[in-house]
């Protein structure tokens, strides 16, 4: 390990002993973003923190922060509430939170309990509910210099950073062993990355946070996180002329929650893990202002990327775009982002123009230990229209996706993958067989064995696993399982419209993704983020696809090794021809 993990242990150790009596309660720490010390320190308090099994919400402000304030206000008027202490603020929220319990019934009012625990970080340590030290220790510097010059051109060539842009970025808390997923290693090389990614950011507002994870998307999510959610919906829907908004925007007036700004581009590395059930999302949502639609949740409605259904019906524009990663190791980080973002994105232009003029795609490759690969990618939707072929979605330099906009006159957002590299597009059809060797990502990534891959059969509008590792089709179906349930609960409380509800079921068993990957620096390792961007392998998705009527509420990437299974993929065109991409596993283009 390039890290001091001895004395990254002893420090967890050491920040668990003088916790000692904070177990299965809730921590809000806050630091200041140019204190690197305290950010080091936050990963071994996060674990100390959650080997406690608490709860932990952590806040990087600058100097202050109105968000911060905000919740602050909520909490002292909730506490004011409970302690009998009554005024027009108390009524105005207790008024906004019976409304909701009209159907959460008990779910909701504890959101509004303050943390049990703060922690603030000073000149010397955390101070506040408990004194701490920092414990910065086991961090060791590692290529500084080619890490520093990968953050500067994912923000200046992915980005393109404004210097009056508001910038969040997120981070993984480190949690117990089991729900690490990866190496102890990946998770601190992580912290190196985003300390760099923020001290290479050069706008004028910087934020940075994490929370708590769960182990299940219907698990009742981290208290604060929860509750910041919630407000910045409501924010978004407040001028709705429903009860529980008309409610909530005396509540906001009082408050003067419109403090809680949304940001304008956000970067995120993601750990293990989910962040548990929305319940304002599942049980009421979000109206668009026309009434037209409803949403889920407030990061729909500011990301408004264009394969959500509500995006057509929803006369807003986006507020921010969004790029994001997993925990990678440094050496994979550089090596897969710091590349010639250019170069990349016009071989994957090459492959749109074939899959443009073709109306589908074909797939086959050679048997190997009984396996084999051979299917077809239908590309032309009933009424003739041809599915949008996508390049690499690296490119978050503007708010409005302008491809989609010249295409359907709709304004969407946009998303970035880091690393990049792929072809893609939402398959009307998928029939045939796929042989999955490579990774899967379920709930995290996961490696698929040579020797027992996942196979998938596809009939069209529905697939089946045949067979494959029985862990692997555990969590697929224990996923499957929630998504499903999340759905019926949004039928159920009319949170969602019936025709976006009809949508996610229709789609429930399709395949939503067919892509071809083409990141010349990916290289095989633990992660889906990285494997299903290889250049010449390609990965299907199951779920949600990334077209309006083709949503759902899972999408689970396959990566299959073309090379190895020498993949022959061409595209036919009206007429009968062919128009080859891979031959033999190799590019032809």
């Amino acid at each position: 390990m390039k890290y001091d993990e001895k004395k990254f242990n002893s420090s967890v150790e050491e920040y668990k002993k003088a916790l000692g009596k904070a177990k299965a309660k809730s921590f809000l720490i806050v630091f200041d973003i140019k204190d690197k010390r305290a950010f080091l320190s936050i990963a071994p308090l996060s674990r100390a923190i959650h080997e406690l099994n608490c709860d932990i919400n952590v806040m990087g402000i600058d100097k202050k922060s109105d968000t911060l304030d905000a919740l602050n206000d909520v909490w002292m008027v909730f506490k004011q509430n409970k302690d009998g202490k009554y005024n027009e603020k108390t009524e105005a929220l207790m008024d906004f939170v019976n409304e909701i319990e009209k159907r959460a019934q008990g779910k909701f009012i504890g959101l509004f309990e303050g943390p049990d625990y703060v922690l603030e970080a000073k000149e010397f340590g955390f101070e506040g509910s408990f004194t701490l030290p920092f414990k910065d220790g086991w961090f060791k510097e590692y290529r500084v210099k080619e890490l520093d010059e990968t953050c500067k051109r994912i923000w200046r060539d992915v980005y393109n950073l404004k210097k009056d842009e508001k910038v969040s970025i997120g981070f993984a808390l480190l949690q117990k062993d089991e729900m690490l997923g990866h190496p102890l290693e990946d998770y601190l090389d992580s912290y190196a990355i985003v300390w760099n990614m923020a001290l290479n950011c050069k706008t004028s507002t910087i934020t940075m946070g994490s929370y708590t994870q769960r182990k299940s998307m219907l698990d009742k999510a981290e208290n604060i996180s929860e509750l910041k959610t919630t407000i910045v919906g409501c924010e978004l829907s407040k001028d709705i002329d429903e009860d529980v908004f008309v409610k909530y925007k005396k509540l906001s007036k009082l408050l003067k929650l419109d403090r809680i700004n949304t940001i304008d581009a956000s970067f995120f590395i993601s750990g293990k893990g989910y962040p548990g059930r929305h319940n304002f999302g599942e049980m009421i949502g979000y109206p668009s202002p026309n009434k037209k639609t409803r949403w889920q949740s407030p990061g729909q409605i500011i990301y408004k990327l264009d394969f959500y259904p509500q995006t057509a019906l929803d006369d807003r524009n986006p507020l921010a775009r969004v790029g994001f990663t997993e925990t990678l190791p440094i050496d994979v980080f550089i090596k897969t982002c710091n590349i010639d973002w250019k170069k990349m994105r016009d071989r994957n232009w090459e492959i749109k123009k074939i899959a443009d003029m073709c109306k589908l795609i074909k797939v086959s490759g050679e048997k190997i230990d009984n396996f084999k690969t051979d299917f077809e990618v239908g590309l032309v939707r009933k009424d003739k229209i041809h599915r949008w072929v996508r390049t690499s979605d690296t490119d978050v330099r503007e708010k409005i996706n302008s491809e989609y906009l010249k295409k359907t006159g709709i304004k969407a957002g946009t998303m970035a993958n880091l690393p990049g590299g792929e072809t893609f597009v939402t398959p009307e059809y998928v029939k045939g067989t796929i042989v999955g060797d490579v990774v899967i990502s379920i709930d995290q990534s996961y490696l698929l064995s040579e020797k027992n891959p996942l196979v998938i059969e596809s009939y069209g509008n529905k697939y089946k696993i045949i067979s494959g590792p029985k862990e692997i089709i555990k969590k697929i179906n224990k996923k499957k399982e929630e998504a499903w349930e999340l759905i019926l609960n949004q039928e159920r409380f009319k949170s969602v419209p019936q025709e976006v509800i009809d949508l996610k079921k229709n789609n429930f068993n399709k395949i939503g993704e067919f892509a071809i990957n083409t990141n010349p620096s990916a290289k095989l390792c633990n992660y889906l983020i990285v494997n299903e961007k290889i250049a010449r392998m390609i990965h299907v998705a199951l779920g949600s696809g990334f077209e309006p009527d083709r949503a759902t509420e899972y999408h689970t990437d396959i990566v299959i090794n073309s090379p190895r299974q020498k993949l022959d993929i061409y595209g036919i065109d009206e007429k009968g021809s062919k128009h080859w991409i891979i031959k033999k596993g190799e590019f032809v283009v």
